[in-house]
């Protein structure tokens, strides 16, 4: 057990501040987890405090309107996040009177809770005896054992588990978990590990052989594919404009945004202002300008966006329409957000 006594004696004397670790409370634990998915530590603190502080219990975010909690969310991305968050506290809060499976077998069956997660939940609030398996855990065994294989697949999984598993001191999981997660975040990180200050650097394959920076191994790569957004910003005579609610099941699933013309790829401005034309001979446009002089480039996890806003100034009346100051009642990506705060608050 010498890898775990070390590593649990470098986290007791070094270990983060963080709230979440505070409490056995499996609310703000899973909280914690959700938001910590694919976000780093001190981008999510402020919205952990934040989701606490408006929805202490699980009931109270299990009655938040879904539209509130992914105002809330907003900017953390990967908003099916949001969603699964709110449906999951609606289940626990309805079918389980508020209390939480307590079990990694029964947490797995809720909406939006994968293995890792359900293991981080079931270590840290129910004292289970589960090893997690995250990014940090993956390079700090890589690198220690010398291990070379692809962690994109699933058998290569099974076998970071099994290893994490087997190095598990007895009724410790939770404080195991923490410590190893605490010290790929910090020591043993992606770019520019401290491998000179590392309590493994006598020990460690991959510091003795020189190939710290190869591992661990992923060779499958994610496609990035381009999406060309163009958003029509409407105003008409009494400074109203128009929204709309994305419902379909693709980026950014029930968030708002203005109008939208996307295109296959690049066109020139006066293809766009020929669309807008030809989509809107209803109105009386007055006038059309282009109002980022290049595009705004948004990246998502398999996507690269170039968006570009188009402010429409009409004669007649907007129907449906609402003033730019009610704009920042609802949720909306956060690229369209932080333009709507630079160009119309």
């Amino acid at each position: 057990m010498l890898f775990s006594n070390k590593l649990i004696a470098w986290y007791l004397q070094n270990k983060r501040d963080l709230p979440w670790r505070e409490t056995q409370d499996p609310y703000a634990i899973w909280l914690s987890e959700i938001i910590l998915q694919q976000t780093r530590v001190a981008q999510g603190l402020p919205y952990y405090e934040a989701f606490l502080n408006q929805y202490p219990t699980v009931f109270d975010l299990a009655k938040a309107p879904e539209d509130e909690v992914l105002r809330l969310w907003q900017g953390l991305g990967y908003y099916s996040r949001a969603r699964n968050l709110h449906a999951t506290a609606k289940k626990i809060a309805e079918d389980f009177q508020g209390n939480f499976p307590s079990t990694y077998k029964e947490l797995l069956l809720l909406k939006g809770i994968g293995q890792y997660t359900a293991a981080a939940i079931a270590s840290f609030a129910f004292k289970e005896q589960l090893p997690v398996v995250d990014g940090n855990v993956f390079r700090v065994l890589a690198r220690y054992f010398g291990i070379k294989s692809d962690i994109s697949t699933a058998t290569t999984k099974k076998e970071f588990t099994a290893l994490a598993g087997s190095l598990l001191p007895p009724k410790q999981a939770g404080l195991f978990n923490q410590a190893i997660m605490d010290f790929g975040a910090t020591v043993c990180t992606p770019k520019n590990p401290a491998c000179n200050l590392c309590i493994y650097n006598e020990d460690c394959l991959a510091y003795q052989t020189n190939q710290v920076s190869i591992l661990p191994v992923k060779l499958s790569k994610t496609k990035v594919s381009s999406r060309f957004l163009n958003y029509l910003i409407y105003k008409d005579p009494t400074q109203q404009t128009q929204i709309q609610q994305r419902t379909s099941k693709d980026i950014w699933q029930q968030l708002y945004e203005f109008p939208l013309i996307e295109t296959v790829e690049t066109v020139e401005e006066s293809k766009i202002e020929q669309l807008i034309y030809q989509r809107h001979t209803g109105f009386e446009l007055q006038r059309i300008t282009k109002i980022n002089s290049q595009p705004i480039i948004h990246k998502l996890s398999h996507r690269k966006l170039h968006i570009n806003f188009w402010e429409i100034e009409v004669n007649n009346t907007l129907s449906h329409g609402l003033p730019f100051s009610q704009l920042k009642m609802f949720a909306f990506p956060i690229v369209i957000h932080n333009f709507i705060v630079q160009h119309y608050e």
